[in-house]
């Protein structure tokens, strides 16, 4: 598979839903699925992040678009863009809150390889948006 996604509903804002999307501590904490995250997530800020479905290995990751409230995308890989995952987050103002979607797309001359040993994500993004959504219909900590 080449990408992986996922839809939500979430009843809070978008401003709410961004500011724990950009929270590393909330979203380590949240049963997200992120074991560890290292770095700010800021404008072309480098990131280094944990997850459940690889928790030995660390992914390196840097936020090349930033739009607050609205989308963010993160893009890792390796040299020469042998394999490149870019995840974008997106918010839409709803009636009832904001819809997020997440989307990870892979490419690169060595997917077909890679995407062999890869785990089927579909299982951790649900559970990020669950989480998500879980942490932001909360309210405040």
């Amino acid at each position: 598979m080449s990408f992986y996604e996922v839809h939500a509903s979430i009843r809070a804002t978008p401003d709410r839903v961004w500011a724990l999307l950009t929270d590393p501590p909330r979203l380590v904490a949240g049963g997200l699925g992120i074991l560890r995250l290292e770095g700010r997530i800021a404008p072309g800020e480098k990131l280094k992040l944990w997850s459940e479905a690889a928790p030995d290995r660390a992914f390196a990751l840097r936020v090349t678009v930033f739009e607050p409230a609205r989308r963010m995308v993160w893009e890792g890989g390796m040299p020469l863009g042998l394999f490149r995952g870019v995840r974008q987050f997106v918010l839409e103002p709803a009636t009832t809150g904001v819809q997020f979607h997440m989307r990870e797309d892979y490419s690169g001359p060595l997917l077909g390889l890679i995407s062999k040993s890869m785990p089927d994500l579909n299982p951790s993004f649900q559970k990020f948006a669950a989480g998500l959504k879980s942490l932001a219909e909360a309210g405040p900590p």
